[in-house]
Parts: structure tokens; sequence; C-alpha cells
């Protein structure tokens, strides 16, 4: 039987591969991203069986209210994804403005913090679900230029093991590293040289199994997909 995938950010990118990838292998995406134009098209090209909504992740309130819907009409999710995430202009730490700063850490700490909030007590109630928050290479190393952007991936790392120390032996929550994958945020870093990483569709196909085996062997585990 398909699962029941609740995934944030599903507009672009590694959120946007996963949303077809799980469409094609039968299961049910409750999906959220910020722009409302691609969720509107998300929607219509993948029809009724799935539900996406316009949602700014950094919003608890927002939040809260996405969540009682969801499981009011499609109950706990089974698998859990926190995809939503922006980078820093690359700048000198220094040279990052307050403002820019507060706009990385709300989305990439604070809003995986909220969907976890309100999505995983039901879970938690049941006994059942996967938690898995999307990190980086650079939650477990560092580069210049990006110091924002690691300070959240190191977050999530701790974020999640933490967590996972808190749930029931049945569930698991993963920090997952996608790997070196041709995004826009790969882009703003590298300019043409993402050009020789694997495109997100492509990274689905090894990304969607993966996350679909993941389980209760695997929680607090530090994982990657792509090993590059």
């Amino acid at each position: 039987m398909g699962k029941t995938i609740v995934i944030t950010g599903v507009t672009r990118g590694i959120g946007l591969g996963l949303v077809e990838e799980f469409d094609q292998l039968g299961h049910k995406i409750i999906g959220c991203g910020r722009t409302a134009e691609q969720i509107d098209k998300l929607q219509t090209s993948l029809g009724a069986k799935h539900q996406f909504s316009r949602i700014d992740v950094s919003d608890d309130a927002l939040v809260a209210d996405w969540a009682s819907k969801t499981i009011a009409n499609h109950g706990a999710p089974d698998l859990l994804i926190n995809n939503a995430a922006i980078i820093n202009s690359n700048s000198s730490f220094v040279n990052v403005s307050a403002a820019e700063f507060n706009t990385v850490i709300d989305i990439n700490i604070k809003g995986v913090a909220n969907v976890i909030r309100h999505f995983a007590p039901k879970m938690i109630k049941l006994n059942h679900g996967v938690i898995v928050n999307l990190s980086s290479g650079w939650g477990r190393s560092t580069s210049p230029e990006v110091a924002p952007y690691c300070a959240t991936k190191w977050a999530i790392e701790g974020l999640s093991k933490a967590i996972a120390e808190e749930l029931p032996s049945s569930m698991a929550c993963v920090p997952l590293s996608p790997g070196v994958v041709n995004t826009k945020m790969l882009q703003s870093c590298f300019g043409k040289g993402a050009d020789t990483a694997i495109r997100p569709k492509n990274f689905a196909k090894v990304a969607a199994p993966f996350i679909l085996g993941l389980g209760s062997k695997d929680n607090g585990q530090s994982l990657t997909v792509l090993n590059t």
C-alpha cells in the first residue's frame, strides 16, 4: 500500500524531484511551498490524490493550521520530510546582513522545528512514522562564504539526533544529506561548476527508494544518499 508523505519545499529542486518520483511510485503526497503559481501547477498536474498548499514554514501559526487540517483529512503521515531551505548569498560572514541571516535561520531551523512540532505528536501517539530532515555535507563540514547555511545544517544534525532519543522505538528521526545535487542553491555557490552534479529528477530516482526504506534501525544516524 502507498504511504502518506508530508514534504516541505516542493516547488523546485530536490523537493520537486521527490514529489514527482513519489507520485510515480504510487504514494500520496501532502506538500507545501511558498510560490503560489508553482503550487497550483503541481496540484493541476498531479491531481486530487495529492494536496499541495502555499505555506511559509517559518510561520508557526500557518504550519499549525496546515498540520491540523492535514491530519484531520489524511491522518498522520507515514513519512515526514523537512526539505524546505534557503542559502545565503556567497559572502564573508561579517558582510551578511542581520536580515538575511535571520531569514536563513527562520526557514532552515525554525521551519523544521515548526513542522515537527505540529505533525510529530500524532505520529508519536500512533508509535508510527519516520521523520527525515534534509541536512547537507555542510552540516558535517564547513566552507567559507556559506557560514549561515552551515550553521543551520549543523543545527539540523543536532536537532535530529536529539529528537531521535525522544521517539518510541518503532519510529525514527534521520538527518539526511542528499550529497551533491544540481539545484539552484548549488548553482548560487558554484555557478557553472554545478553542471557536473546529478540533476534533481535523476537524484530522486535514487533518493525516493532510499528514503522509503528508512526505519527504526536508522534512528538518529547521519545518513547520505549520494556519497559524492
